[in-house]
């Protein structure tokens, strides 16, 4: 029945939810699976934020038994660990890593869309601006990350990251930079195949597809931000 959860279901989800307050300070290797020794990625954390806030709101609108206040508490505290332990004061950016340091990974873009952190909030501001230049690769498209600064085990270099872009354009919409998402918008799906398709990467030198191809991943940034800059758009000229 719509607005209900199955006990079976409940359980398995408040298990998660509780794994999810001392998880995050396990060290792994983030979103990008970065071989070689773990750390405490903030991606990482973040999603555990999430696992933690959606937890207390299904419990609260449902009605369903569950340390609500306890993960409220967790998830507020991990989104003051984000701010504040990943920020680099002197590379005025957060970082990849709980501890700080600077190092920069564009997985840092999601953490607005999946409402860990207010894409105004002023530390995310100047990390989007740290990550569209820092981690440019030219023509709008971005690295994951660089092998200089996040050694991933792997020789040679990789492509830009498509999905990173559609981050980006996501961003710049929430904040209000309606124009330059347009414009980074329109230069993404200028790139797609004859059959609108994307590929997971993009050859920065010559603007050819790399990695899997046609990649979901890439196909799901350009709806999802697709969306979002319309409806801006539409609210802005009602």
């Amino acid at each position: 029945m719509e607005g209900e959860l199955q006990p079976a279901l409940w359980a398995h989800l408040r298990g998660l939810a509780d794994a999810a307050e001392w998880a995050w300070r396990e060290p792994d290797q983030g979103l990008w699976e970065i071989r070689g020794g773990g750390r405490v990625f903030t991606y990482s954390a973040g999603m555990c934020q999430v696992a933690l806030d959606r937890a207390a709101a299904l419990a609260e609108q449902l009605g369903l038994p569950g340390s609500t206040a306890r993960w409220r508490a967790a998830a507020a505290e991990l989104t003051r660990r984000v701010l504040e332990g990943s920020w680099d004061e002197e590379a005025q950016t957060l970082s990849a890593h709980l501890d700080g340091g600077g190092v920069l990974d564009a997985s840092l873009l999601a953490l607005p869309l999946r409402r860990v952190l207010p894409a105004t909030h002023p530390r995310m501001v100047a990390t989007t601006a740290a990550v569209a230049q820092r981690l440019s690769a030219g023509d709008g498209v971005l690295y994951r990350y660089l092998h200089e600064d996040a050694p991933d085990g792997i020789a040679g270099d990789e492509g830009a990251f498509v999905l990173c872009s559609f981050w980006l354009v996501e961003n710049l919409v929430q904040q209000g930079r309606l124009e330059e998402a347009h414009e980074l918008y329109g230069s993404l799906c200028a790139r797609t195949s004859p059959l609108g398709l994307l590929s997971e990467q993009i050859d920065p030198a010559t603007g050819a597809f790399i990695g899997n191809f046609p990649q979901a991943f890439s196909h799901i940034g350009i709806i999802a931000s697709g969306v979002s800059l319309a409806r801006a758009t539409s609210d802005a000229t009602a």
